[in-house]
């Protein structure tokens, strides 16, 4: 067992990290309990592209090896530490590099804390502020450092929590769904199937990136609808509308029509190309959360059957091609050649389902203040509330949650 010990849930939005220099320092503080054993230390930061700089860290004002720049995106940094290093109670931990201009170094913060157990000095540390943090000097915020020690143990993860039937918002997306997904007198598995044909069709599969997606897309269903067809966001900028978009959307419209969803992830090792966004939903005649993957239209199917996460995670590469049936929707994005290749590589498709997880929230329409910021780009997959399987702790400990397969399996309340 062991215990991840963090401040913040990891809602950053990476256009508002903390640039760091030889003058601005970040220090992070973390009340722990006394450790014998190694521990782990996190932390989100991104190294600039082409930087040669190392990222200096020091913890209770002992400076511990250099980290050299890896990805130049926002990620999560592991490091080992001694346990001779932390102590009981507070622990200080500094980052800062040796770099004067801002163009080496930064470190994620998540925004809306008064009173945050995060710093900040432009005096190379001879004083500090928790306050007009991030490059800007615009936010008050908690940066993503985090600690796991093998003292403790993680929390439970929290039940699902899904959409409440009877708000307006569900009736309001009913509405714009296609008549077979609406008509309750189909099998659930081809109402299903309308709303994923019906998703794939409507918006090509848009990354971040510079020349692609260069604003984030609410969790907002309805605004998804309407800004990935027209490719047209915030204040007129083109919206990144991933595969994240399509998962968040159909789980969403199937609750619209009574069929529970959720959210659904697929990972291999993190920072690769070996992830994927999807989606489950609930079957009642087979009494299981069967996956399917609207960005293309894809189904899992044995004998007309909907496989679960599970049944999925043990077929090879070859038998995971074989039992994915394609929707018409599919034709919409053979037209992007930026994505096609998970249609074509059954290994990256397998090595991604060696890891999986839901988030717990699959409540985006009736609580929207709870949805993810910015997830995919920059700080992708950073959140806390997502729900690991467990066993997966020793390469996603940066997260909290971890569930046995009966909290997979457990049916929706």
């Amino acid at each position: 067992m062991s215990k991840l010990y963090h401040t913040e849930k990891g809602h950053a939005i990476p256009t508002l990290a903390e640039e760091l220099t030889t003058f601005r320092r970040a220090r992070k503080k973390l009340e722990l309990p006394p450790t014998e054993a190694p521990a782990k230390l996190y932390f989100m930061a991104r190294a600039w592209t082409d930087s040669r700089i190392a990222l200096r860290v020091a913890i209770n004002g002992t400076e511990i090896e250099p980290v050299a720049p890896e990805l130049d995106v926002h990620w999560w940094y592991t490091l080992t530490i001694d346990p001779a290093l932390l102590k009981e109670g507070e622990n200080i931990f500094e980052f800062w590099c040796d770099s004067r201009p801002m163009n080496a170094w930064s470190l994620a913060i998540e925004p809306g804390h008064g009173e945050p157990d995060s710093f900040i000095s432009d005096d190379g540390g001879a004083t500090w502020r928790n306050n007009r943090m991030c490059y800007l000097n615009a936010l008050s915020g908690e940066y993503l450092v985090r600690v796991r020690l093998a003292e403790g143990s993680d929390p439970a993860p929290p039940p699902m929590v899904f959409n409440d039937p009877a708000h307006p918002r569900l009736a309001a997306l009913r509405q714009i769904l296609p008549p077979a997904a609406r008509d309750a007198s189909r099998p659930a598995l081809e109402r299903v199937r309308a709303i994923s044909t019906w998703l794939a069709s409507s918006w090509e599969h848009t990354p971040w990136g510079a020349s692609l997606g260069v604003v984030c897309t609410p969790w907002d269903p309805e605004t998804i609808l309407a800004w990935a067809p027209d490719q047209c966001g915030h204040n007129g900028l083109r919206p990144m509308a991933n595969c994240i978009f399509f998962g968040v959307t159909f789980a969403n419209a199937v609750q619209a029509i009574g069929i529970p969803g959720r959210c659904a992830i697929w990972a291999g090792k993190p920072g690769k190309a070996d992830g994927h966004f999807t989606a489950e939903w609930w079957s009642t005649e087979h009494q299981k959360w069967a996956l399917v993957d609207p960005n293309f239209d894809a189904m899992f199917l044995r004998d007309g059957m909907p496989l679960s996460t599970r049944e999925l995670q043990v077929l090879s590469a070859a038998e995971l091609h074989a039992l994915t049936e394609y929707g018409p929707g599919v034709e919409k994005q053979l037209q992007n050649s930026r994505v096609v290749h998970w249609m074509h590589d059954g290994e990256r498709r397998a090595r991604s389902l060696e890891n999986r997880a839901v988030w717990y929230r699959a409540d985006q329409l009736t609580h929207p203040e709870f949805n993810p910021v910015s997830h995919g780009a920059g700080t992708a997959y950073a959140e806390t509330g997502i729900v690991w399987e467990r066993g997966a702790e020793e390469i996603f400990g940066m997260h909290c949650l971890f569930g046995d397969q009966s909290y997979f399996d457990a049916p929706p309340a």
